[in-house]
């Protein structure tokens, strides 16, 4: 921000006063907002507002940050486009029509349809595989309306452009100097300016005596540029990473060189004038030429060159992902947590405004971190420890939140009840102390759930009651962890939306949690086991049973109990060894992922300790490198859950829940778990598009790196299956993951990389990232149609699990009021059909009127500065969750009733229905419609 994004904005606003003919594209809100906030003089937002009327200056895209589109969820891609679309849309009455995805590493389909739900009327990208690339720009294909999703097809198709091989930077090679050139501002230095103004590398400046070899430079690369595409109106980017922070050097020899080919253009054959992204669009589109449609495929994985697949940062930096990811999940549940008290509860005790700001702090750190070089992992340590301090901070505000929410609505003061902040695994335990404590579980979807929530205590003989006194199944179990503590798993059913409250108190005599009793098997060496030995130990509940190889301690079937179909089923953790001497060859980075060989095993032995109980029974392996190694190396924690009657169980049973512990690891390790089956796959895969869609993988092999090219994102789900059954992994953060053999699934875990490129070494990209990561997975087996019925629900029940806050009572213990009892389980539920999501219910706090021509006026007024944020409008969305023709049920449209659906925050005084990101009114949003040149095979037949 200080070397180099403040000067871009201050020295752009500035040159473009000083030229009627010149124009700049601005696209990250972060940076603006940053600006606008803290360097912006009152002069240049008076300039700023003249320039974008003037269309002179242009914001394309317009969110938070140019997202990653491999690895991020369609949630936080729309939370981040809504966070800068909001700020634009209130502070200057504009609202962004254009992309400008440049950067991230391939381009994802969810994309596509995401911006046109948005409003915009074209997209642009650029990184897409090298030889793909080639022949698209060889056969002018680089441009087509794409049909991002396969159910909303033509309804929300975009024009898209893809960047040829110079991609979004001016080409810098210039015959005439061995300086580069078109860069005459040199590059940024950090992190102070040179005080002589003096760049590095600055281009030499346009003179008499050079300008013609300028021209001729730049015509003959615009010309051979025009042969890649069908019009003549070429798009020559003028910029580059780190660019225009001193832009009155960089726009007087731009100006000078303009003005020089257009007085020859009839000696060049060419024009060329100042654009945005817009005008160039506008141009092509004013062409009407007819274009191909592409479907829903995407252009992911990426390669660069034929040893660099950017498949590495599928899982670099996996304590970041996780991170981002529960961030996310946990301002899901405090937007929809503070909506609701805020209609609930008129006269409350907390300030509105504060609350806000709570949330929006969290708002800012998940949609900062869904940058391209963010949650992907490709950022230096120090910048992965500002994303992980904004995230911390806001989730630390969000808990507080929540818990002053709960402290409020109970009368917590008058009943001598603490609360304190939301329970997680990794940050304490409830106390020793002999108190009644309380746990308080909100279910943050709108749907009944039945599932269980872990809470670490720290005496081994408990009870568990509810509001009413009622006890309540659970188990308590030595923890894994740690001598000193115990899991205690409470069964929960709560409502959507709705929270419950349970009280654990300490059992002096009788208790009613279940004793989970731990049985250790003796370590196990897997390399000597015998092929024909079939001891095996079966662990049931009431959806399957899994069977254990006693004479490795490895998992051997699956049996799904209703079809009672077996499937063979083995899981171990292997490891890619890659090299980092670029001298030696392709090296694995942050981005790239190049291994030297096939993985390789690496344990020798199995430990194994079964812990089970009438509700819970958790399979522990330990993987150990030899039988004589006292320390592990990784770990399996593997649980099934017994629903016992009257609960209703289908999600919960069905669901095997592994967690493993990985790390940390040698120096160029890829550590993967591999699970073999006996399915007859045929090598395809099938992975989640951002949480949004599917996408078929068949495995291709290729020349070079073909291990590389064939891994994929995994951003919540991914499949393999037969004829006869599936196999559907779902997963709380994203990782890479492939198919490298018949029936085999592989997840990529964790990477720790040092490499020797001078260009990783300057920026810190080496990735020793020497942690340990505690990924969570469910598996789920069953024929394609009773798991196409479970798989979307159970992914977002693991993305949205319940959130847990604790408190205790101290003093004298009155009695539950009656009104307690009835406000925590009566409390009006909002709940949708299982098929539908509720994905966003919030309150923005948006300042702007909804009415386009008062918005505008009180812009112009100056008196959008002065408004309030208005928290009697709630942001509704609510997304489909199966495709056109998936299931026969759930597949079909749903009405839904919005005032019955939100009785329980009060009435329903007007309903809009706006565009995804909110800013326009959908009856006035009228997109481009671009003529497209239908495939033969969806040719019309004509009337002779």
């Amino acid at each position: 921000m200080h070397a180099y994004a403040a000067n871009v904005y201050t020295s752009v606003v500035e040159e473009l006063m000083k030229g009627k003919q010149r124009k700049f594209i601005a696209v990250e809100q972060e940076f603006f907002r940053l600006w606008w906030d803290a360097v912006a003089t009152d002069r240049h937002k008076q300039q700023v507002h003249q320039l974008l009327q003037e269309g002179r200056l242009e914001f394309v895209i317009g969110g938070q940050v140019m997202h990653d589109e491999a690895v991020t969820l369609i949630d936080d891609q729309i939370l981040q486009l809504t966070e800068g679309h909001g700020f634009l849309y209130e502070t200057f009455g504009i609202r962004p029509q254009f992309s400008w995805h440049v950067d991230p590493f391939g381009a994802s389909a969810t994309t596509p349809t995401l911006f046109a739900l948005a409003g915009f009327n074209a997209h642009l990208i650029s990184r897409i595989d090298y030889d793909l690339k080639a022949d698209m720009q060889k056969n002018k294909k680089l441009q087509f309306v794409w049909q991002g999703s396969p159910s909303l097809s033509e309804s929300q198709e975009i024009f898209t452009h893809v960047m040829d091989q110079y991609s979004y930077c001016t080409p810098s090679q210039i015959p005439f100097s061995n300086r580069s050139g078109f860069y005459w501002n040199g590059i940024a230095v950090f992190p102070d300016p040179p005080k002589d103004g003096v760049y590095p590398n600055m281009s030499l400046p346009v003179t008499d005596t050079n300008i013609h070899l300028y021209a001729q430079t730049m015509v003959a690369n615009i010309k051979e540029r025009a042969a890649w595409f069908r019009t003549g109106d070429v798009l020559w980017p003028w910029g580059c990473d780190k660019q225009f922070f001193n832009a009155s050097v960089q726009y007087s020899n731009m100006d000078l060189l303009l003005d020089y080919i257009n007085e020859h253009s009839d000696q060049f054959g060419v024009t060329v004038q100042y654009a945005t992204v817009g005008d160039y669009f506008q141009a092509v589109y004013n062409r009407s030429l007819a274009w191909e449609i592409r479907d829903s495929q995407d252009f992911l994985p990426y390669s660069a060159e034929p040893f660099q697949a950017w498949t590495g940062f599928y899982t670099s930096r996996s304590i970041l992902k996780g991170i981002a990811r529960r961030a996310s999940s946990l301002l899901f549940a405090g937007e929809s947590f503070f909506t609701q008290y805020v209609r609930k509860h008129t006269a409350s005790s907390i300030c509105k405004c504060q609350a806000l700001k709570q949330l929006q702090s969290l708002r800012w750190a998940v949609s900062e971190v869904q940058h391209h070089d963010g949650i992907t992992g490709t950022e230096s340590p120090k910048v992965k420890d500002m994303y992980m301090d904004n995230l911390m901070y806001g989730m630390l505000n969000v808990k507080k939140l929540m818990a002053s929410i709960i402290f409020d609505m109970n009368n917590a003061e008058k009943n001598g009840e603490v609360y304190s902040y939301i329970y997680n695994k990794d940050s304490g335990k409830l106390g020793t102390t002999d108190v009644d404590q309380y746990v308080i579980v909100y279910n943050p979807l709108a749907w009944n759930i039945t599932t269980f929530v872990m809470v670490s205590i720290s005496h081994s003989s408990v009870s568990v009651y509810d509001e009413l006194g009622h006890s309540v199944p659970a188990q308590i179990q030595s923890s894994a962890e740690s001598y000193f503590t115990y899991d205690l798993y409470i069964l929960v059913a709560i409502s959507g939306l709705s929270y419950r409250k349970y009280n654990i108190k300490p059992s002096l005599g009788k208790q009613s949690a279940f004793i989970g009793r731990s049985v250790k098997y003796k370590q196990k060496d897997i390399s000597r086991a015998c092929q024909q030995s079939q001891r095996l130990l079966p662990v049931v509940n009431n959806c399957y049973q899994v069977m254990f190889d006693q004479d490795t301690n490895l998992m051997h079937s699956i049996t799904e109990r209703e079809t009672n179909q077996t499937v063979q089923l083995t899981q171990e953790f292997l490891e890619y060894h890659v090299n980092g001497d670029v001298k030696k060859g392709p090296i694995s980075d942050n981005y790239l992922f190049a291994p030297n060989a096939s993985a390789v095993p690496v344990s020798k032995a199995v430990g194994l300790e079964v812990v089970s109980g009438n509700l819970v029974t958790e399979i522990r392996q330990y993987f150990y490198s030899n039988v004589t190694a006292q320390e592990y190396i990784y770990v399996v924690y593997t649980r099934m859950y017994t629903v016992p009657e009257g609960y209703d169980g289908k999600l919960l049973c069905h669901r095997i829940e592994q967690e493993y512990s990985t790390g940390p690891l040698e120096l160029n390790r890829e550590a993967i778990l591999r699970t073999s089956t006996n399915l007859n796959t045929r090598q395809l895969l099938y992975t989640d598009s951002n949480g949004y869609q599917i996408q078929k993988r068949p495995f291709k092999a290729y020349v070079n790196n073909t291990v590389a090219r064939n891994y994929y994102p995994m951003v919540q789900t991914a499949y393999i299956e037969d004829d006869s059954a599936r196999l559907v992994l779902l997963a709380e953060r994203a990782h890479g993951v492939s198919s490298q053999g018949n029936g085999q699934v592989e997840v990529m875990l964790h990477r720790r990389l040092w490499n020797n490129l001078e260009w990783d070494l300057n920026y810190n990209l080496t990735l020793n990232d020497s942690s340990v990561v505690r990924p969570v997975f469910w598996l789920i087996l069953g024929t394609k149609s009773v798991t196409s019925t479970l798989y979307q629900t159970s992914g977002l029940a693991l993305e949205h699990r319940p959130v847990v806050m604790f408190g205790a009572l101290s003093g004298d213990k009155p009695k539950l009021t009656r009104q307690l009892q009835l406000n925590s389980v009566h409390s009006s539920p909002v709940t949708v059909p299982p098929n539908l999501h509720l994905q966003t219910l919030s309150i923005p706090g948006w300042k702007y009127s909804s009415n386009h021509t008062e918005q505008i006026h009180s812009v112009h007024m100056g008196k959008q500065q002065q408004a309030d944020a208005d928290f009697s409008r709630v942001l509704l969305r609510i997304r489909h969750l199966y495709e056109v023709g998936e299931d026969p049920v759930l597949s079909q449209p749903v009405i839904v009733n919005l005032k019955s659906l939100l009785k329980g925050l009060g009435s329903v005084m007007l309903v809009e229905e706006r565009s995804l990101t909110g800013t326009w009114d959908v009856n006035t949003l009228k997109r481009w419609k671009w003529k497209t040149a239908q495939y033969p095979s969806k040719a019309y037949v004509l009337p002779h």
